[in-house]
């Protein structure tokens, strides 16, 4: 494994680069907060395991990466996203993207829009959609008031966070998400970010690049109901893969769920890269 950085936007991003022989590549984006040492850092693991080079980097404002800390900047991650590519590209040109969490819909919407893009895998993913959030305008405009302020991402017992509730907690405020440069907290504006970003709507302008759906059949936290619109609108050749998970968490770290995720990732990749 090789510590790399990199720039877009004139800011600083690091990242790490598992490279295989002869191999695909693919650039990994996680979950909302995440690190690369955590949920990216695991399938980036399995996916080497499995014949693939990969990166997985810090997102700028977190982790060890510059720009405005904590705060989910969505036009600033695919650039960020477009940077991580000219990395791979220097290597091969058999690059695909692997989203999870938050991540799925960022990799959608990036592979929709960088031709260099040539397969794309959403696990768990996050296929939001500003239409779907319209019920919540209340709470976007205190989001946006708020903009600059932070909260934390996880607390227990259902305290005030970005990511509430017990399940989130049970992954980032315990061992199971130890990392060194992970903060628990972001800013207001970051849910406002995630709330407006339209990852569904990208699904049909992915044309003919292929895409792999692996996600719980239940999941409080990522829709499958938005993951099987995201399917269905998808317009080029496509893929979905239904496992038996409890919680939306169990695809971060949890077997089977993980390396069944894995397993039909890299096969997939392998077969259309």
């Amino acid at each position: 494994m090789t510590r790399v950085t990199f720039r877009a936007d004139g800011i600083e991003l690091v990242g790490n680069l598992d490279r295989a022989t002869n191999a695909p590549a693919v650039v990994l984006t996680g979950p909302f907060t995440g690190v690369k040492e955590q949920v990216v850092g695991t399938y980036a693991g399995l996916l080497h395991e499995r014949g693939i080079t990969t990166l997985a980097f810090d997102h700028r404002g977190f982790g060890e990466s510059g720009g405005r800390r904590v705060h989910e900047d969505s036009q600033g991650k695919l650039a960020d996203l477009r940077a991580a590519v000219s990395v791979l590209a220097e290597h091969t040109d058999r690059i695909g993207v692997v989203g999870v969490c938050l991540g799925g819909g960022y990799a959608v919407k990036a592979a929709a829009t960088d031709p260099r893009l040539k397969a794309v895998v959403g696990i768990a993913g996050a296929y939001n959609s500003p239409v779907r959030f319209s019920g919540y305008r209340e709470a976007i405009r205190t989001f946006i008031d708020r903009y600059d302020d932070e909260l934390p991402a996880v607390a227990p017992a259902n305290g005030l966070a970005a990511m509430a509730g017990d399940e989130p907690y049970a992954y980032y405020g315990t061992d199971r998400a130890k990392a060194e440069h992970w903060e628990n907290r972001v800013t207001y504006g970051s849910l406002h970010s995630l709330m407006t970003f339209d990852a569904l709507g990208a699904a049909p302008l992915l044309t003919e690049t292929p895409l792999l759906i692996v996600h719980g059949r239940k999941d409080d936290y990522c829709s499958p109901e938005l993951a099987a619109a995201a399917y269905e609108d998808a317009a080029g050749p496509k893929e979905i893969r239904w496992l038996d998970a409890e919680q939306h968490i169990d695809l971060y770290d949890v077997e089977p769920y993980v390396s069944q995720a894995a397993d039909a990732a890299a096969e997939f990749l392998h077969r259309r890269l």
